[in-house]
């Protein structure tokens, strides 16, 4: 007898959704073993490293537009810094409206009068050329300033940090130990509302997933990756790249800084390689606010179409990528049970499990409770639609607006 009848609850569909699932799971095999396990988030600066036999000299450049609300705190945080070297900070205001460099000035003065000698300079921004970006074209002002006095290093900090006492000292000593070009500190971004405890960490886990912090600090891998809140950059590797210049346009300025100083190695570097470092700070603070999900939206879909180079092919490719590794394993979870596929339904659970998995960590730096892991698809369908925004703004030629300028894309 010839059986012409298709095998009860398994059709051409049910193939599909089962090779999805089953390919999902491998994905995530695949993500958790051989990624340089981004996923562990155990690339962490320190306070146990030894102290140089000299405490380089360091210039910290501060770029700031319109950062009034911040900025004293910045400041002071900088002053007090426990370091016995050499440290000179200029604040490079960009013309901002609210009295930013006035409230930085006092800040200082205040600090002075209480308990310290260093002082800080106060560069008024010229005004924007053509070509550039706004934070770089005040960084590019604060390091030509700064490199005159050529000291070892220069501290690259956003105006909404809070340094640690002991962040710069640790830093150096890094940097020092391991003869780094660069050491940039991913700080511990804000998260006490709803909406941040629920998308900020995630925003680092694909950041680590992207930029697996092991191959940036691998001076054998080309992966390159940097933090633009805490960045110590030697002077002569600044140099060496034609300094902020060789940036003007970047959007992505922090990783673009990073994959040039990684590959432009010292002549005197005795392997003729360049290394740098990136890692999580734990206890310094990022005090930018993101209190509802349309700030959080903002911040994403910038720079979001930036990273795939502005392509339509990547963007439909992370779409795909991005529901085939996040949205599958639940969604396959659900058709495995209401259509009785038990072992779709086994690989699915085991799916979601593992992203939980490698999502934990994550949460546990930033003392959020675990079960927020298991929410990682309904976050990443967030991230998702960020990044759908994030092109249709490109196509509507609005650019990457920030602080009240819109940045027209290089192939506007």
């Amino acid at each position: 007898m010839v059986l012409t009848e298709p095998i009860p609850n398994f059709d051409s569909m049910s193939a599909i959704a089962l090779g999805s699932i089953f390919l999902s799971l491998a994905i995530w095999l695949g993500l958790l073993t051989l990624r340089g396990r981004f996923w562990t988030a155990d690339q962490i600066l320190n306070d146990d490293l030894p102290a140089p036999e000299r405490w380089p000299s360091v210039c910290a450049v501060i770029p700031a537009r319109n950062e009034a609300e911040a900025i004293a705190t910045t400041v002071r945080a900088l002053l007090a810094q426990e370091y016995a070297g050499e440290l000179k900070i200029v604040l490079v205001d960009d013309q901002s409206t609210d009295g930013t460099a006035d409230v930085a000035r006092q800040a200082a003065e205040e600090f002075r009068q209480e308990s310290g000698d260093r002082q800080l300079e106060v560069l008024s921004g010229k005004e924007l050329p053509a070509g550039w970006t706004g934070k770089l074209w005040a960084l590019e002002q604060g390091t030509q300033y700064a490199l005159k006095t050529l000291p070892d290093y220069i501290l690259l900090t956003d105006a909404d940090i809070q340094h640690n006492r002991s962040n710069l000292r640790r830093v150096a000593s890094l940097a020092e130990r391991d003869r780094l070009d660069m050491a940039s500190v991913m700080v511990r971004l804000r998260c006490k509302t709803a909406w941040e405890r629920f998308l900020i960490p995630a925003f680092i886990f694909f950041f680590m997933k992207l930029y697996p912090f092991r191959w940036v600090n691998d001076p054998d891998n080309p992966t390159a990756g940097a933090a633009g809140g805490c960045i110590l950059i030697r002077s002569d590797a600044l140099q060496r790249i034609g300094g902020m210049a060789c940036l003007k346009e970047a959007l992505i300025d922090d990783c673009t800084l990073a994959a040039k100083v990684k590959a432009n190695p010292s002549p005197e570097a005795p392997d003729g390689k360049s290394r740098i470092w990136l890692g999580l700070g734990s206890d310094i603070i990022s005090l930018r606010p993101y209190p509802d999900l349309d700030t959080v939206w903002k911040m994403v879909s910038r720079t979001a179409f930036t990273q795939l180079n502005y392509s339509t092919l990547l963007l439909i490719g992370t779409l795909f990528a991005m529901a085939l590794i996040y949205l599958v394993a639940p969604l396959g979870l659900v058709w495995s049970l209401a259509t009785s596929h038990w072992i779709g339904a086994i690989a699915a659970a085991f799916t979601w499990c593992l992203m939980a998995l490698s999502y934990w960590p994550t949460l546990k730096f930033y003392r959020q409770s675990p079960l927020l892991a298991f929410a990682l698809p309904a976050i990443a369908f967030l991230y998702t639609l960020m990044t759908l925004d994030s092109a249709i703004q490109h196509w509507q030629g609005k650019g990457g607006a920030w602080k009240g300028r819109v940045y027209p894309s290089p192939n506007s």
